[in-house]
C-alpha cells in the first residue's frame, strides 16, 4: 500500500499537481562584484571590462546612446525577443522596454554571482528573483546569465536564457 501511495505522489508531482517538497539555498551576489571583472591575464581582463561596462553603463544606467562604445554594429543576438544588430538592440531597450538614461553609477548595483572568461567569451551570472507561479505572493531566487563574445574590444555576439515574451527585470539594476 505504501508503495502505491508513494508512486501516486511521485506521479502527481511529475504532473505538477502536487508541489514537490524541496529546499533551496538562496542565490546571493558576491560581496565585491567589481573584483570579479578583473583578471591577471590582460586579454581576459580587457574582455571582462567590456562586459562590466555593458552592465553598468547600458543595462543599469540605460545609456544606450553610448552603445557604439561597447557593441559592434553587427551584434549577433540570440535572445528571441530582440533582433540582431546594434541598432535593433538599442531600439529594443529604448523603444520597446522604454529604458530611460540615468547617471552611470560609480559601482555596479546588480548582484553578480560569478564572472567567467575563456578566450573571447565572457559569462556573467546574476542573482534573479522570480515570482512563484504557485503562489504569486512568494518569490524565490535562481540564476540568470549573459554571455558575450568579445571582438576587437566590443561585444559582437550575445546569449542569455530568455524565453519569448520574457524581458529582463531591469528594476533590480
Amino acid at each position: 500500500m505504501r508503495a502505491r501511495v508513494a508512486a501516486a505522489a511521485a506521479f502527481l508531482t511529475a504532473l505538477n499537481l502536487v508541489p514537490a517538497a524541496h529546499a533551496q539555498e538562496a542565490v546571493t551576489g558576491a560581496a565585491d562584484a567589481e573584483s570579479l571583472f578583473a583578471s591577471s591575464d590582460p586579454k581576459l581582463h580587457a574582455n571582462k571590462q567590456v562586459a562590466y561596462r555593458i552592465i553598468r553603463d547600458l543595462l543599469e544606467a540605460g545609456q544606450w546612446q553610448r552603445a557604439d562604445e561597447y557593441l559592434t554594429e553587427r551584434y549577433v543576438q540570440h535572445n528571441p525577443n530582440a533582433a540582431s544588430g546594434r541598432a535593433a538592440v538599442v531600439h529594443y531597450f529604448v523603444s520597446v522596454l522604454k529604458v530611460r538614461p540615468r547617471p552611470i553609477p560609480a559601482r555596479i548595483k546588480t548582484p553578480i554571482v560569478a564572472v567567467l572568461a575563456e578566450g573571447d567569451l565572457v559569462t556573467v551570472m546574476y542573482r534573479r528573483v522570480v515570482r512563484d507561479r504557485g503562489d504569486p505572493n512568494r518569490t524565490y531566487t535562481t540564476t540568470w546569465y549573459d554571455t558575450w563574445r568579445i571582438r576587437d574590444g566590443k561585444a559582437d555576439e550575445h546569449w542569455d536564457p530568455a524565453l519569448r515574451g520574457e524581458s529582463p527585470d531591469l528594476s533590480s539594476r
